[in-house]
């Protein structure tokens, strides 16, 4: 019989040249050592550096493929883990030996036979040597995951810092971390480019391994890491770092910050237009807009009437941003008044309080009520004391009575400070007027304070003109005369209540505040008369009897005069 030829078949797991660096030579000559003393006949000699775990090496399997193709029917290895460390390369090997187109395999290190005894040697140790590599990998990941958990990255440190062999540790590179430092420094400027970056590196000696200066890539790679700031990511997920960072976290966070807005697609800078949409043309109606002329802010009338042909002229932001804070003005509340009028509320919160828990009883005694007499009115049917019908129709009664009772409760509960809380939002917002007015900065907090008021704004001749709603009318025609409430002149006229501006502030805030849609007959917003003394909280009293009777739809005129005796000073009668 033919004697079989050989493949040497040597492999080392890396391809890295400073790791089992001295494998493949060592491997070579025993093998070599082995065929001669064993006289075996060497057809090629195949030498690769990949890993086993999974199937996919080229040398190897070009190897099986010249066995199949009977170029040679044995092969010499170290050991048979280095032909096989997974399942597929491993059952290739064994099939050629099941079906005679590989006759031997000779291992300096292991005893194998073609027998069934064989076989199943060969098959245990290509075992062994799957669950070598398995265990393997989880007992390096495991230390990998120990070695994160404090706190020190499982990787080559990034350039600034050293890897310490003996220690294990990461610690600075004396002759680079400084310049990392400058770096970061230098870009948080916001005012330089990557190229830029990659210069100053160059000018403080910090260039790549071949000398030259640092790829764009690189300078982002280095600015983008978290490592210099004593962080690190390890499988996806950032981890606190033991070692010494370079920078601050702020700076990073700076840095990150200019790196997003250098991102970002480059869109021209839009002017802000806080009051375009807002005023109307005082000549056609139509809306004003607003354009930029020269480096200055103007604006104008849209001029789309069809009917008319609007001839107003443009106006400057600056002019219409006087006119627009002197309307915010004069609609500003004094702070004495203010505290006056928010102590009030207090007081009034407090009473309808009590007046809440009295009616709450009352409606919760009423419900008890109504429940007792449907059981009662159950133990009746029941009993036969009353037919189905009569039974049908009175529990139908009580039902739709003690649905409306819980709905009035509910409401009680739900809607007893609602006009408080809207003359408080009033107060709140009339005294911020003065502060909105003076700040020039944020235009569009104008806007809204403006829109909040409801006001009407029109634009006219370079003038600007506001109308506005009564409340915030008589606070201004308040604000005018410069006084609280003076000398006040009241008449009824043919069931008609006339007041002054300060009175009808007293009771358009209030009804707005109380939620109510009455708002006085007759109103004007005027000069307050002096000729008639003020009348003393007596006749005040007088009169809102009177109008309580002349006026049956306003509820609260009660809470207004209590409101104007108040701002008087004066006590109960």
């Amino acid at each position: 019989m033919k004697s079989p030829t050989y493949f040497i078949y040597a492999r080392k797991s890396t391809d890295d040249e400073e790791r089992q660096q001295l494998s493949i030579p060592a491997q070579l000559d025993e093998l070599k050592s082995f065929a001669q003393k064993e006289g075996l006949t060497i057809i090629d000699t195949l030498i690769e550096s990949k890993t086993a775990k999974v199937p996919g090496r080229e040398l190897f399997n070009g190897m099986i493929e010249r066995i199949n193709n009977g170029e040679s029917q044995g092969i010499l290895a170290w050991h048979p883990d280095r032909l096989a460390r997974n399942a597929v390369d491993a059952g290739q090997i064994v099939h050629l030996l099941d079906t005679n187109k590989l006759v031997d395999l000779k291992f300096p290190t292991f005893w194998f036979q073609n027998t069934p005894q064989g076989l199943f040697m060969l098959s245990i140790a290509f075992g062994q040597s799957k669950y070598y590599v398995d265990a393997l990998s989880v007992n390096t990941k495991r230390g990998l995951r120990q070695k994160v958990r404090l706190g020190w990255m499982p990787a080559q440190a990034p350039r600034g810092y050293l890897n310490e062999r003996l220690s294990k540790t990461i610690v600075k590179d004396p002759k680079e971390w400084k310049q990392i430092k400058l770096l970061f420094e230098y870009y948080s400027q916001g005012t330089h480019t990557f190229s830029d970056a990659s210069d100053f590196l160059s000018k403080n000696n910090f260039k790549s391994s071949y000398g030259n200066n640092l790829k764009i890539d690189a300078v982002k790679s280095i600015l983008k890491n978290p490592f210099y700031c004593g962080l690190f990511w390890y499988s996806k997920e950032l981890h606190p770092g033991k070692h010494e960072p370079i920078i601050s976290k702020k700076l990073y966070d700076t840095v990150q910050e200019v790196l997003t807005l250098r991102s970002r697609p480059q869109t021209k800078v839009k002017i802000p237009k806080p009051f375009t949409g807002l005023i109307r043309c005082g000549e056609c109606g139509m809306m004003i807009t607003s354009e930029v002329q020269k480096g200055y802010l103007y604006y104008r009338c849209t001029k789309k009437s069809k009917t008319h042909d609007c001839q107003q002229p443009f106006i400057r932001e600056e002019k219409l941003l006087e006119q627009i804070n002197s309307h915010i003005n004069q609609v500003s509340l004094r702070t004495d008044w203010a505290d006056k009028m928010l102590a009030k509320l207090n007081k009034e919160k407090d009473d309808i309080s009590q007046s809440v828990m009295v009616a709450s009883k009352e409606l919760k005694g009423e419900l008890s009520g109504i429940s007792k007499k449907i059981n009662f009115l159950l133990d009746s049917f029941l009993d036969q004391t009353i037919s189905r019908e009569d039974y049908l129709l009175k529990k139908s009664q009580l039902i739709s009575k003690k649905k409306t009772l819980e709905e009035k409760l509910l409401a009680l509960s739900r809607r007893p400070y609602d006009w408080l809380e809207r003359m408080r939002d009033w107060i709140v917002s009339a005294l911020r007027a003065d502060k909105i007015a003076s700040d020039n900065k944020n235009l569009f907090q104008k806007r809204e304070f403006l829109i909040k008021c409801g006001s009407n704004l029109t634009l006219k001749d370079k003038t600007v003109d506001c109308d506005l709603p009564d409340h915030w009318a008589a606070l201004r025609a308040a604000r005018q005369v410069g006084t609280w409430v003076p000398r006040v002149r009241v008449e009824l006229t043919s069931g008609v209540f006339q007041t002054s501006a300060v009175t009808t502030l007293a009771t358009s805030a209030m009804c707005a505040g109380m939620g109510s849609n009455h708002r006085p007959h007759v109103y004007k917003t005027c000069a307050l008369t002096t000729e008639l003394p003020a009348l003393n909280i007596h006749e005040l009293y007088q009169i809102k009897w009177t109008y309580r009777e002349l006026n049956p739809a306003c509820r609260q005129a009660g809470r207004i005069f209590k409101f104007l005796k108040w701002t008087r000073g004066e006590s109960n009668p």
